[in-house]
């Protein structure tokens, strides 16, 4: 065995020889050194020895020098095949040596160059390393391949739907590419058949939804944008709630793909109807609530203004009666007398004032706008903070039914009472009129403001009852920041009838203050 001096050799390129002596592979060599190459080379002559170089390093080239004492060309080309390399092996053969030249070929040799013909050697040996690299190249492209497509499909296997890849064709037809093996579980499809034929998928959509999943695969289309489709399906007999998210790509020949998931939603969806259908069940228990306290109001109102009041009346009376028939010279008496008169009209137009805020009797003989304003004029007369008043009256077919008008009539009053609790202002607006099919209501101050965290906090009732009540009337209501400071409440209430609703229109804070 020997080899190159290492300090002499190009690294780029590594030649083993398979030769009986360093004379049999000489010309070889300086067909190199003359070609301007001077590679790393090794020669050996057995089979131990092949398989030791090849353990120990690798190699670009295999040139093998047939001879007497030499090894077999089958022979090492059997080493490194059970040794499971893909090596370029390259014979030389004597001159004119073609029976040799043919068997060496129908063994697996990649070239064959004679000994008369050494000028080809070069180009052999770069063009079987080119193809060799080529090959592992390859290779090594398809073992990438190979896993990233098992880690692809252990992932969608994995994941809690059907992976996809739909594509619309320009004809358009759709064909599926690729499912994943979630498809038999949400679909009760196998892969195959989905893959046959995107109808099935389509088929499977239950009725009442094809029609919106075709609608948002065609504006996917079109413009380009995320499809986001929930609707129902049907597998073996049992209907399902699905959600398809995917991206569109538009292709060279105007051929779109798209590649997503899509998840069952039924658990979800069920959650959902449970809570809403809780939400309808606590909104009735709260209008029954609402309903039985406002009857209980009327009641004690009733009783507060015909009995209690009744009785005040005759008190009064009795008191005036009584006054009018002290002696002259009852000075003290006469006194006494006069200020029981005065703590009775106290306490009559605290009984009235008392049963107004109850059970409002004028809401039902005036209306809202004037139950309003007798709300305001009590609030400024308790507080001593100034409430103004633009109110519309509702008349005729506008005319506020019964309900709604007790119920914005309570909202006014809870705004009021928060005002003189938190807000510490000096005036306040309350601005109620129709606009595009709705009561638009208002209620602004002067005062501190409102923050975010006073609107989320958790015990803040008051503004959580304005909440249910509007939207037990099927409303909107907003509450923010005025702009100069102070709070701005704002309630929009759709009218019995009336389709034509849209945003109200707001008037700037300075035209009210």
């Amino acid at each position: 065995m020997s080899a190159s001096p290492v300090q002499k050799s190009d690294p780029l390129l590594r030649l083993l020889f398979v030769a009986s002596s360093d004379e049999a592979i000489g010309p070889l060599i300086e067909v190199l050194r003359v070609a301007g190459l001077v590679p790393y080379w090794e020669r050996l002559a057995n089979a131990v020895d092949l398989r030791n170089a090849l353990h120990r390093q690798a190699w670009d080239t295999v040139l093998c020098v047939p001879g007497i004492n030499g090894l077999a060309p089958s022979t090492a080309q059997r080493c490194i095949r059970d040794m499971g390399l893909d090596l370029p092996f390259i014979v030389v053969t004597p001159n004119h040596d073609e029976k040799l030249a043919v068997r060496a070929m129908k063994s697996g040799a990649h070239d064959v160059v004679s000994l008369d013909r050494l000028a080809h050697l070069l180009p052999a040996i770069e063009r079987e390393v080119r193809e060799a690299r080529q090959r592992n190249e390859h290779r090594v492209a398809l073992e990438m391949l190979r896993e990233s497509e098992s880690r692809f499909r252990a992932l969608a296997s994995n994941l809690p739907g059907m992976v996809f890849q739909l594509r619309l064709e320009s004809d358009g037809n759709f064909r599926f590419l690729y499912v994943s093996e979630g498809c038999h579980k949400i679909f009760g499809l196998k892969q195959h058949e989905l893959l046959a034929s995107a109808q099935r998928f389509v088929d499977a959509v239950d009725a009442a939804d094809r029609k919106s999943l075709l609608s948002a695969l065609a504006e996917s289309a079109e413009h380009a944008i995320m499809l986001n489709w929930e609707g129902r399906i049907r597998s073996r007999g049992k209907a399902k709630w699905v959600n398809l998210r995917s991206t569109p790509q538009t292709l060279e020949n105007n051929a779109v793909e798209w590649q997503g998931i899509v998840t069952n939603i039924s658990h979800s969806k069920e959650i959902e109807g449970e809570l809403r259908s809780s939400r309808e069940q606590l909104a009735e228990l709260s209008f029954h609530l609402e309903a039985a306290k406002e009857a209980e109001r009327e009641r004690i109102a009733r009783d507060i203004h015909d009995e209690l009041g009744s009785i005040l009346v005759r008190l009064k009376i009795e008191a005036s009666l009584l006054a009018g028939k002290l002696p002259a010279d009852a000075g003290k008496l006469k006194e006494k007398a006069l200020s029981i008169e005065g703590l009775l009209d106290q306490a009559m137009g605290t009984a009235g004032r008392v049963a107004r805020q109850l059970r409002p009797g004028i809401l039902k003989e005036f209306g809202l706008a004037a139950a309003i304003e007798s709300q305001a004029e009590d609030f400024a007369a308790s507080t001593g903070i100034t409430c103004r008043t633009q109110c519309e009256a509702f008349e005729g077919e506008d005319e506020v039914d019964a309900d709604t008008s007790l119920a914005i009539f309570r909202i006014v009053q809870e705004a009021l009472t928060n005002v003189a609790k938190h807000a510490h202002a000096s005036l306040v607006v309350v601005r109620m009129r129709r606009e595009r099919g709705s009561i638009a209501l208002e209620i602004r101050d002067n005062g501190r403001g409102i923050s975010e965290k006073d609107m989320n906090k958790r015990k803040s009732f008051g503004l959580r009852g304005i909440r249910e009540r509007v939207h037990a009337l099927a409303g909107t209501f907003d509450i923010r920041q005025g702009e100069h400071g102070g709070t701005h409440l704002i309630l929009q209430i759709p009218l019995l009838g009336s389709a034509d609703t849209g945003p109200i229109e707001i008037e700037p804070q300075g035209n009210l203050f």
